[in-house]
């Protein structure tokens, strides 16, 4: 973790803080699905470039399970997430959260409605941006009423290119 980087729960507070206002307003002018729409879509978008920021962090742009396992840490600093690690390895970072900060904080701010889209999006689109071979599979999470959230990344090595069978 670099030392000016603010920590990520920080981070998604003061965003929230703008967010939610724009949110209320967009849904006062356009209507809440479409609200919902376009805020999902931004925060994904916005994922996927956060996800290339940190790949060009790593030396030659050369990213592994390792390295995004590393990042764990910004996003559990400041105690923001109790997580039971059941695998991690090369190929597999599984885990689940048993307590959220990040979803006590936006329904405290009184946007846990929409806290999904704020933060719970973002897990597995980041990985678009930071390396396509790793993939999420989560079927519930804490923001949307479960008792954990189940995190199952999973990173699938390219297919090896064969070399072209002689003539």
């Amino acid at each position: 973790m670099e030392t000016t980087e603010i920590p990520t729960l920080t981070k998604r507070r003061l965003q929230a803080q703008v967010v939610g206002a724009i949110f209320a307003e967009m849904v006062e002018q356009i209507g809440q699905d479409q609200a919902r729409a376009i805020l999902d879509a931004a925060i994904r978008k916005a994922a996927v470039a956060e996800g290339r920021e940190f790949a060009a962090r790593e030396p030659g742009g050369a990213t592994s399970m390792a390295s995004f396992i590393k990042l764990y840490e910004l996003w559990t600093a400041d105690s923001a997430l109790e997580m039971k690690v059941l695998r991690a390895d090369e190929r597999h970072f599984d885990f689940d959260i048993v307590r959220c900060r990040y979803a006590e904080t936006y329904r405290e701010m009184g946007l846990g409605e929409i806290g999904h889209l704020l933060s719970c999006n973002r897990d597995g689109t980041f990985c678009q941006g930071y390396d396509p071979n790793i993939t999420l599979e989560r079927r519930q999470t804490i923001m949307q009423g479960a008792s954990c959230c189940t995190f199952r990344y999973r990173y699938d090595l390219p297919p090896r290119s064969e070399p072209p069978a002689p003539a």
